[in-house]
Formats: C-alpha cells, structure tokens, sequence
C-alpha cells in the first residue's frame, strides 16, 4: 500500500446495523482499516487498540500502530459518529527473534492519561511514547517483557502523588515502576512469567501460564489461588510466601537502555492473608451462576473465613498479619501414578489464557476451566482472598473478559441508592452453520442469578467481501476496555421518541402531517426544528468498550431500552400473516412494569414502550373478529390495563374505532405522539377502515360489549385526570373523549332495558355524565339530537343553566316530537316545578302562559305558588293571562277567590261563571234539559230528602259550565259572608231570559233584594226543597247556603221579629202546597217544630177548619206549655220582685236610724 492510500480515512461501508433485543449491541468505530503495507506481505490483523482523548491508536500483528484523529461532527449532524482520518503510522522499537519465529506484533499500548505518555510493547520490548503524537519519550527500551499494565484502578478516589505507578512483567519477576518526568523503578517483586494483572491500590490479582495468585506488593507477599486449568493438580492455593527480592539498592534508580532497573524494596510480613480455592468440576454446562463458593478438596483443610465489610485500603497492614508462627495448611498428596495425568495438565493448562478483572474495589474476577472448548468458569474473590458472590458460567472458555458497570461515568446514582447494573462480556466460540464463529456473551455479576444469558453476535470480517481477494487476515474476535469512555448516539432512539404531528382523516386513516415545508405554518415549523434538536440529546448511551474483528472496530454499548424493547415488540407482530403474539407484547411490558426512570431517555423510552404496546393490543383486539368477547378474561384486563397506564394521547386510541374516531378535536395544533407510534398506527387504521364498509366496522366496535365496557373505562379513567398540567392540548383532548364516552353510553342506554321502570346503569351513567357537564357541550348536543335524545339533550342545557333551552326542550317533547328515552313522563309538572324555581321573569312569562293554555290548572300554580322564586301581583297576572291564556283566568281567579279568599276579584269570577252557564244555555237545549230534569227529579223525591245543593253536587256532570255553575252558586249565597257584594240588578236581567232554567239562582237574588216572600215561593214550589226553606227563615234570608265554617256572624244573624216574619210566610207557603198529604205533612212539622215563632191564635185562625185538632196537636200543646211556663215565669218573676222591693224598704229605715233626726230652722 502507498503512502497516499495509507493517509486516506477508512473507508465506510454501508452496512445496515440490525438491531437487537439484547442488552448490549455494536455501533461501528472505525471499519475498513488499512492494516497492511506494501513492506508487509503477510496478512495482518488487529491486536490491540486503544483510546485517548479523540486519538484512537490501533495496534497490528505487523509491528505497527496506526494513529487515527477524530473529526468532531458538523453542528447541524450531532448525531452522527465522529470521522477518523490516518494521522501517522508508527513502528516501534523491538528486538528482532533469533529463532525465526513469528512474532505477535504490538501487544500492548498502555495509555497513562495523568502524565500523557503512552507504553507500548511490542514482540516483547517495552517502550515510551508522549501522547498523542506518540513521539519516542526517555529513551528507554525494555526488552523481555511479556505484559505491561497494573496501574491502580482506584487511583481516581485516591491519587498519587507523582506520575503513575505500573506494573511491568519481566522473566523472572514483576517490576513496579513509577512514570513521571522519567521512569523511576520502586520494586522488583519475584513472580516470574506473569501474564496478566490487576491492582487495587497494593493489592494485585496476577497470572501465570498455570495459576493465579495474589500479590500485596508493598510488603512484597504472595498466596497461590487456584489454577487456570482445573485438570491441573499440580497447583497448590492457599499458601503465603515472602517474595521479597533479596538484591536490592537502598535508592530507586532510572530504567536503563538495557532494560536493567535499580530500586530498593521493603522486607515486611503479610499477615492473615490465606485463603484458598477448589477446582470446578469440567462436566458444568450450566449457564446459571451458582450460589455456593466453588470446592476446595485440593487447596484447603479448613473453611474460609467470611469476609468483612471494611475498608480494605483504609486498614493498618498490621491489622491483616497473622501469627509468626501459625503453619500452613499441608500440601496435597500425590501419587506416582499420576505421572502422565500432570504432563496432559500442563499441556491443557497452556492452552487456556488467564483473564483477571476487577468489578469492585475490593474484588477480582479470575476465569478458570478445563480446555477451550469446554465450558468456562468466572470466580470472585476478594482482597483476602476468599471467594464471594456465586460463580458465572460461560459456554466455552472465554478468549477475552471485560467488565463493564453501565453507570461508569455517571455522576448521578439513582435516587433510591440501588447500585448500578454490572455486566460481565466475554468473547467465547459458539457453534454455527457456517463453522465456529466467536459471540460476545453477556451476564450479570452484580446478582445472584447472573440474569439472563445473552449472546451478541459480531460481524464476521468481510462477509460481504470476497476474502480470498483482500490482503487481510481474518482474525479472531477481542474485547478491550479503553482508557475513554465516548457517548455513542443513537440517532434511532430520537427518531422514534421525538414528537411528531398526524392527522387523522374522515375515513379513519392517520396519515402523518403534511411533510410539505411550504404548507406548514411557521409554529409548526418551529416545533418541527425543536423536536429534532430536542431528539438529538436522547438515547446516548456512554461505554468504554470496544471490540475488533478483521480490520473493523466496534462499539460496544448498552442498547437503548427505547430500542431494544421496541424491537422486541416488532418480533411478536408477524408482518405477513397480520398476527400479533399477544403474550410477547405482555411480557414486554412486564420488564418495565414498575421501573423508575432516573434521565429524560429514560422516561421517554417507558413512555414510547407502553404506549406502543397498549395500541397494538388495542388495535389487535378491534382488528382481529376472533378475539372472545369477555372482558374477564386475563388478556383483556390486561389490555385495559396497559391502555389506561400507556397514557398515549386519547385521540390517538380512537382513531383505531369506528365509529368513535368521528368525534376526535384535532385543534389548531394537531395530533402530536411519538414517531415510533406512526407506523403502528398506519398500519392498523388501514387494516381496520380498509376494505370494508364503515357501518361494518362500526358493528364490530359497537356491537362488543367488552369492547364497548374497555373503551368506556378507559375514558372514564381519562376524564379523572381533567385539570392535570401535564396534558397537552388538554381542550381538545376533554372534547374529544366527552364526545366518545357520550357516544358509548348512548349506544349501550339503547340497548339497555327499561321494563322495569327502573333506569338501567347505562342511563344512570348517562346521566351523570351530561349533568356534571361536558366540555364538547356543542357536539354533545348535535349528537343527542341526532339520536333523538331530548330529554338528555335538556339535562345538557341543565348543566350549563340554559334554562330557555331546557324549557324549550321539554316543550318540544310534550308537543309530541320524537323522544327516544321516553323519560320526560310528566311533563307538565315539570315545566311548573322547574319554573318556580328560575328568576328569569321572560321564562316564566313565556311558558308559564303556554303551560296555562295548555292545562290550566298547573299553568296558574306558577303565578300563584307561594314556594316560587318570584311573586307575581294578582293584578299583573289576571292582565297577562287575559293577554295570552285567557281559558286560564277563570282558574286564577278560583284560586284568587276560593284559595286565598280575596273577594277583590270575586264578581270578576261571577262574570266569569255567568258568561260559561248563560253561554251553555243560549246554545245547547239538552244543557236547558239537564237543568229542567234535575228539578222534577228532585220534586219527585219523598222527605226525607237532601237538599237541592247537596243533590245537586251529588248528582253532578263532567261539564265544565255544571262545575262553573257550582261555584256560582256558592259565591251568589254569600258563601264569602256578608261584606261580600255584586251587582243584583246586573246579574238578574243576565239571567232574566233563562229564569225558569236558574231557580237557585233566582232564589238568592230575591233573597238578596229583600224579597223574601218570593224566594220562599220558589223553594217552596219551584224546587221543593224545605229543608233549605226553613234554614232561610232562621238565617233570615241572608243566603242559601250556610257559610263554610257553619257559624253565623253577627252581620248575618237577624232578629226574632225578621225570622218570624219569614215563617209567617212560609207556613202560608206551605199551606197552598198542592199536594194535600205533603201540605199536611210540612205544615205539621213546622208547626211542631218551629212552634214558637207563631203566634197560636193566628196559626188556629189560618188553618182551615177542616183539619182535625189531632193534626195540631203538637202545636198547641207545645203553645199551652210555653203559655204555662211564661204564666209561671211571670208569677216568680213578681214575687221575687215584692222581696227586693222589701229589702230596699228595710235598709232604708236603718240609713235613717242610724243618721238621725236633725233640726232645720226655717228663716
């Protein structure tokens, strides 16, 4: 390759990067690299890469680095990955091989960002670089070194004070050296061979080939673990030994060109610092992490001591020795048959490449197994060196091990304290179709179980590309974690959770917004912009590792839970056969269910997950005809569940109902929901509303009352949240629902029945519902005179005290328009109660009027009901009635007259009741007839008999002017008392020409103008009636009738000499009776009975004389008894008047005594 073409960026490949349900997934770093040279001809891969600050450095098997330079994004595309360009290739120094072996190339960089200088080694020599030219630093090369690296993962709690303290692996022994202004060496500690380390402050977990040990490498002590192999027995853990270098200057000294270092070391014991560790048995396949310590026949005698929770660095190191003399636990037996067992051990135990990583401050987790292609082992242990937690399974020995913890850079936990997610990744082989290909496999270590295994595949190098062409070594897959952590974007995420408008069409179809710039107005366009930016900012997801296959590099990171559980949701809908795995939504939803958002991504992914999930359920569940109709079911209420707490827009849920969509209130601002949702939306409107007839699928939708009760307590959980700030557009949102709800119960009410007379919970509901008010108050009322809803529609008008409205309606129900409900039963009295209870005068003029020409009786009970809100003057109400109800006067002034007992408007009632009977009579002769019979009738009844009123109200007609008549002779007989006056003369020449037809009438008219002798006549032999005869001569001929009370006031008494006078003509009436039995038999009983207002010789000179004594006999001798009582009364009258006339007589003669005489001289 030329110098032009190495300086070229890599080239991007346009690979579409599949998404994922897994935790983690690989977004691309660099791809396409420019690996090998035109010098190298042997296929190159990469080894090694690393990360510092926008420079990415990446190590190859052919003893290069490649340098690349980030390239920030273009402000208007922050969204996209950062661009690499080739800034330099190195080649560092190293000792070329005598043996003509392949050397591995770079196997190392080790970034030290606190004193910018970088360690690379290199097929085996160590040298220095300055950051991030990587330009030579110190002049020194260090030659056989197997591996560089130990720096103190907890140096960023607790820093040091100059450069930073490394690790540097050597032949015979591991050497610490301090990197500032210039390598400085502090120790050497004697443990050969070492391959791998990791360091908490001076504790360091190490490996060789065979074991893993533990090093305090300030006081310079060791205890063995366990092996890397459990098929080798030829490793003993637990014991302590002192691996202090014996030769050591008392001064540290600078690294030499020759690799040869000079430091002094310290002689101190270790302490209680023993623990040990059993072999785990090969045949586990098992992917769950056990829950018990791993066996230790081999390693240890006695149990391990449970581990402290204390601060590890913060102890004294002498709080930690133990006693001087304390022995060891014995070494295993062994016997000489195992000859050849150990010798197949170490052939294994070479095999397998120890991995050593550090999850917590005071843990190590340290890979064990038998051989590559059998299953792997994770074990923890602590800085004492005993094993916690439970152990990790891997499918196969892992090649690569990294630790991640998904919080590592925040700076926020979350608000309960719970500690981060810890995921553990490992690079193992998995058998596939094509051959063995390495998978990234992924478990928890921060809880017991591990969680769920997972397994992420990495692209395989150049599947796209023809191998055999390229000059590229295919090489195996590596996991690093680098010294920089980036913040990949996920563009994805805010493209499926920023806000986007639809529309909603008036066949049903949701349509997104017209995309046309020009046709949006320029709020929406600045909404458009700032969703955009806003989306920007979500679903970043920071990691610090990568993973290289090939000559590409890769992120990995977590997975957007927006994204992975959206994609776990588009696996459970079957694009080609419409079906929906309902469970799989289900259990989707449930790994969220109770999950506490701590960032707006977050929040924002809950939302989007839920929201999507409960339309898909909902929208499956309309779609699908199959579905059962019982909202009992599991599913169902599941469904509800998911749909109340989704809290997607309502508008949204309805345009997936017929007919139930016509009733959304988009607004001026339109429909905004996640991006994400328009697909799903789309498609199911189309599937529902297309293809067939609206009036089917509203037969669907309405026709399933489980439908029907979801959709309404959905709804009705919507409109418990009214007031709430949180909603947007929350006018139309309330429309919009109101008018749904007001719909689904008007359909169920029609459906329900009402045999019963009780009002089914449909209409219950119904009814609240309108009277708490409704805020589509104009929809509401079209679609209630749509339905033919009236009574409904003037409980609408109640809520908002339309009360012209409401009297409206009720009017047009009880004129006969079309009623559904039939609810309104009495509507008369409800128009009279609802009016007293308003103050608008104009309403209760105007149906208090037409209720009264309607019926009124109920139409005067507004104007004269006391209990009213407003009183009306007797004077105005007469005037307006006569105005616009005059049928209802005569019944106002009844009530006038007859209830309250105002006499003022009595002769107005008279004229009243004499235009109704004289009217009658001029014009119907069988009215005349009625009249005329009723009089024979009752002549032709034998005494005793009731009087002519009571046979009269006992024998009455269902006519108005018989009524009318009634009460006109009730008022003309002074049923009012005597203050009560009318016009005599008037009302006797109104009835002159029906006089033979209104006898009572006249009767009391005579009476009234003193012409008593002729009112007797008429009762007498007009009517017949002698009861009522006799009563006039007592009352004197003030009335007919008795008053009310039955009591006579002083007005109406008259006197002895009037009342005799009165009986005086009627014994002369009764004395010309035709009939001679009847004449005989009213003579004699008035005489008997009413004996002592005549006077016994003009009675005898009157009778005639051929009547026998014997038919007056009880006349005179009542007459001869009171003769005899006046005689005796006369007689004791006088001799009581001779005592008083003595009495007087003697008092005097003793006034006198007792005064004396007295002398007067006369002058």
């Amino acid at each position: 390759m030329s110098a032009e073409e190495a300086e070229q960026p890599p080239r991007k490949r346009r690979r579409k990067i599949p998404t994922s349900t897994g935790s983690y997934i690989l977004r691309p770093l660099v791809e396409d690299i420019a690996l090998a040279t035109e010098e190298y001809e042997t296929k190159v891969k990469i080894s090694c890469v690393e990360l510092w600050e926008g420079n990415l450095y990446i190590g190859t098997s052919a003893a290069e680095i490649l340098h690349y330079v980030s390239i920030p994004n273009a402000p208007d595309n922050p969204s996209e990955n950062p661009s690499y360009i080739f800034a330099s290739r190195l080649q560092p120094t190293f000792t070329n091989a005598s043996d003509g072996k392949q050397r591995p190339g770079v196997q190392q960089i080790l970034v030290l960002p606190k004193v910018a200088k970088a360690c690379v080694l290199c097929n085996g020599t160590l040298t220095f670089y300055t950051l991030p030219e990587l330009s030579p630093a110190f002049n020194t090369v260090v030659p056989n070194c197997s591996w560089v690296g130990g720096a103190n993962l907890n140096a960023n709690r607790e820093a040091e004070e100059d450069g930073e303290t490394i690790m540097l692996c050597l032949r015979n022994q591991v050497r610490l050296v301090n990197i500032g202004d210039k390598p400085r060496k502090i120790r050497n500690i004697e443990y050969p061979a070492c391959l791998t380390s990791s360091r908490r402050d001076n504790f360091a977990c190490v490996a060789d080939a065979r074991s893993y040990a533990l090093l305090d490498v300030e006081n310079q002590q060791k205890i063995s673990l366990f092996p890397i192999s459990s098929l080798d027995d030829n490793v003993t853990g637990g014991q302590v030994e002192d691996i202090s270098t014996r030769l050591e200057s008392s001064r540290p000294s600078s690294v030499s060109g020759s690799g040869d270092f000079r430091g002094h070391g310290r002689s101190t014991s270790l302490g209680n610092f023993v623990t040990g560790l059993g072999r785990r048995s090969p045949q586990s396949t098992s992917r769950e992490r056990s829950t018990q310590n791993t066996p230790e026949p081999r390693l240890r005698t006695t149990s391990p001591v449970a581990p402290q929770n204390r601060d590890k660095s913060a102890e004294s190191p002498t709080k930690r020795l133990s006693t001087p003399g304390k022995p060891l636990p014995p070494p295993p037996n062994t016997e000489a048959g195992q000859e050849g067992v150990q010798a197949n051990t170490v052939a294994a135990s070479a095999n397998l490449v120890p991995h050593i990583c550090s999850p917590t401050p005071s843990e190590f987790l340290l890979t064990t197994g038998t051989t590559l292609d059998d299953p792997g082992v994770g074990i923890f242990v602590n800085l004492d060196g005993d094993v916690v937690r439970g152990t990790l399974q891997f499918r196969r020995y892992p090649t690569s091990v990294v630790v991640d913890e998904i919080n590592h850079d925040r700076q926020e936990r979350s608000h309960d304290g719970d500690s981060p997610e810890g995921f553990v990744l490992a690079t193992v082989s998995q058998q596939q179709e094509e051959g063995n290909r390495e998978v990234i496999e992924i478990q928890r270590w921060d809880i017991e179980d591990g969680g769920r295994g997972e397994y992420l595949a990495v692209p395989f190098p150049f599947e796209e590309d023809n191998v055999e062409d390229t000059g590229y070594e295919v090489g195996s897959v590596a996991l690093r974690s680098l010294c920089s952590s980036y913040c990949v974007p996920f563009p994805e995420v805010g493209d499926k959770l920023r806000a986007v408008r639809i529309r909603v069409s008036r066949e049903g179809l949701v349509n997104p917004a017209d995309q046309n710039r020009d046709a949006k107005e320029d709020w929406e366009l600045k909404r458009d912009g700032d969703e955009k930016t806003f989306a920007h900012r979500l679903g970043s997801q920071r990691t610090h590792i990568a993973v290289w296959s090939g000559s590409s590099i890769w992120w990995v990171t977590r997975n957007p839970l927006a994204m992975q559980l959206d994609e776990a949701i588009d696996q459970a809908m079957d694009e080609e056969s419409l079906r929906v795995d309902r469970s799989e939504i289900i259990q989707v939803v449930n790994r969220v269910r109770g999950q506490e958002a701590n960032t707006e991504t977050e929040f924002l992914s809950l939302e989007y997950i839920r929201q999507k999930s409960s339309l898909i359920l909902i929208a499956d569940m309309i779609a699908q005809p199959s579905n059962p109709d019982d909202d009992t079911s599991a599913d169902w209420r599941i469904t509800e569940g998911l749909l109340i707490e989704g809290g997607v827009d309502p508008r949204v849920t309805l345009s997936l109902m017929p007919p139930l969509h016509e009733e959304i209130v988009e607004g001026s601002k339109g429909i905004w929901i996640h991006a994400g949702l328009v697909p799903v939306v789309e498609h199911y409107s189309k599937k529902i509303f297309s293809g067939s007839s609206s009036g089917t699928q509203q037969s669907k939708v309405l026709s399933s009352n489980s439908t029907l009760h979801i959709i309404k307590r959905y709804l009705y959980a919507w409109r418990q949240r009214k007031g709430f700030g949180s909603i947007a557009d929350e006018v139309e949102v309330f429309q919009s629902i109101d008018a749904a709800l007001l719909r689904v119960l008007l359909h169920q009410d029609r459906n329900a029945s009402t045999k019963t007379g009780v009002p089914s919970a449909a209409r219950s509901e119904l009814y609240a519902l309108v009277d708490q008010g409704l805020d589509c108050f104009e929809r509401a009322a079209a679609l209630l005179e749509q339905c033919h809803r009236l009574y409904v529609l003037s409980r609408l008008y109640q809520s908002r005290k339309q009360s012209g409205k409401v009297l409206e309606t009720w009017r047009r129900i009880i004129d006969g328009e079309r009623d559904d409900g039939g609810e309104l039963r009495d509507g008369d009295n409800e128009v009279r109660r609802y009016l007293a209870k308003i103050k608008d005068i104009s309403l209760i003029h105007e149906y208090g009027t037409w209720l009264a020409r309607r019926n009124p009786a109920l139409g005067v009970q507004i104007f004269s009901d006391d209990n009213s809100r407003i009183r009306f003057s007797p004077q105005d109400v007469v005037k307006l009635l006569q105005e616009k109800a005059p049928a209802a006067v005569k019944v106002y002034l009844e009530h006038l007259v007859f209830g309250k007992k105002n006499v003022q408007y009595a002769n107005n009632l008279i004229s009243y009741y004499l235009d109704s009977v004289l009217q009658v009579l001029g014009s119907s002769e069988d009215a005349r007839s009625i009249l005329l019979q009723s009089y024979e009738s009752y002549r032709a009844l034998q005494p005793p008999k009731p009087t002519y009123r009571q046979f009269i109200i006992d024998n009455s007609i269902s006519e108005t002017w018989w009524h009318d008549r009634l009460r006109l002779l009730e008022l003309l007989g002074g049923s009012h008392g005597a203050d009560f006056n009318y016009d005599v003369d008037d009302i006797l020449a109104r009835i002159e020409p029906f006089e033979q037809h209104l006898v009572p009438e006249s009767i009391i008219l005579d009476g009234r103008q003193g012409r008593h002798q002729q009112a007797l006549r008429l009762l007498t032999h007009g009517l017949g009636d002698y009861h009522t005869a006799i009563n006039y001569c007592l009352m004197g001929g003030a009335s007919m009738f008795h008053p009310i009370s039955g009591t006579l006031t002083p007005h109406t008494t008259s006197t002895g000499e009037d009342q005799s006078t009165l009986f005086e003509h009627l014994l002369t009436e009764f004395l010309s009776i035709d009939d001679a039995s009847n004449r005989l038999e009213r003579t004699s009983e008035l005489l008997e009975r009413f004996g002592s207002w005549y006077n016994v010789s003009q009675v005898l000179e009157r009778i005639p004389d051929d009547w026998s004594v014997e038919l007056v006999s009880g006349f005179l001798i009542s007459a001869f008894r009171r003769l005899v009582v006046e005689r005796n009364e006369a007689a004791m009258t006088k001799a009581l008047s001779s005592a008083d006339n003595l009495k007087v007589a003697a008092s005097f003669v003793e006034k006198c005594t007792a005064i004396g005489p007295r002398v007067e001289e006369i002058q």
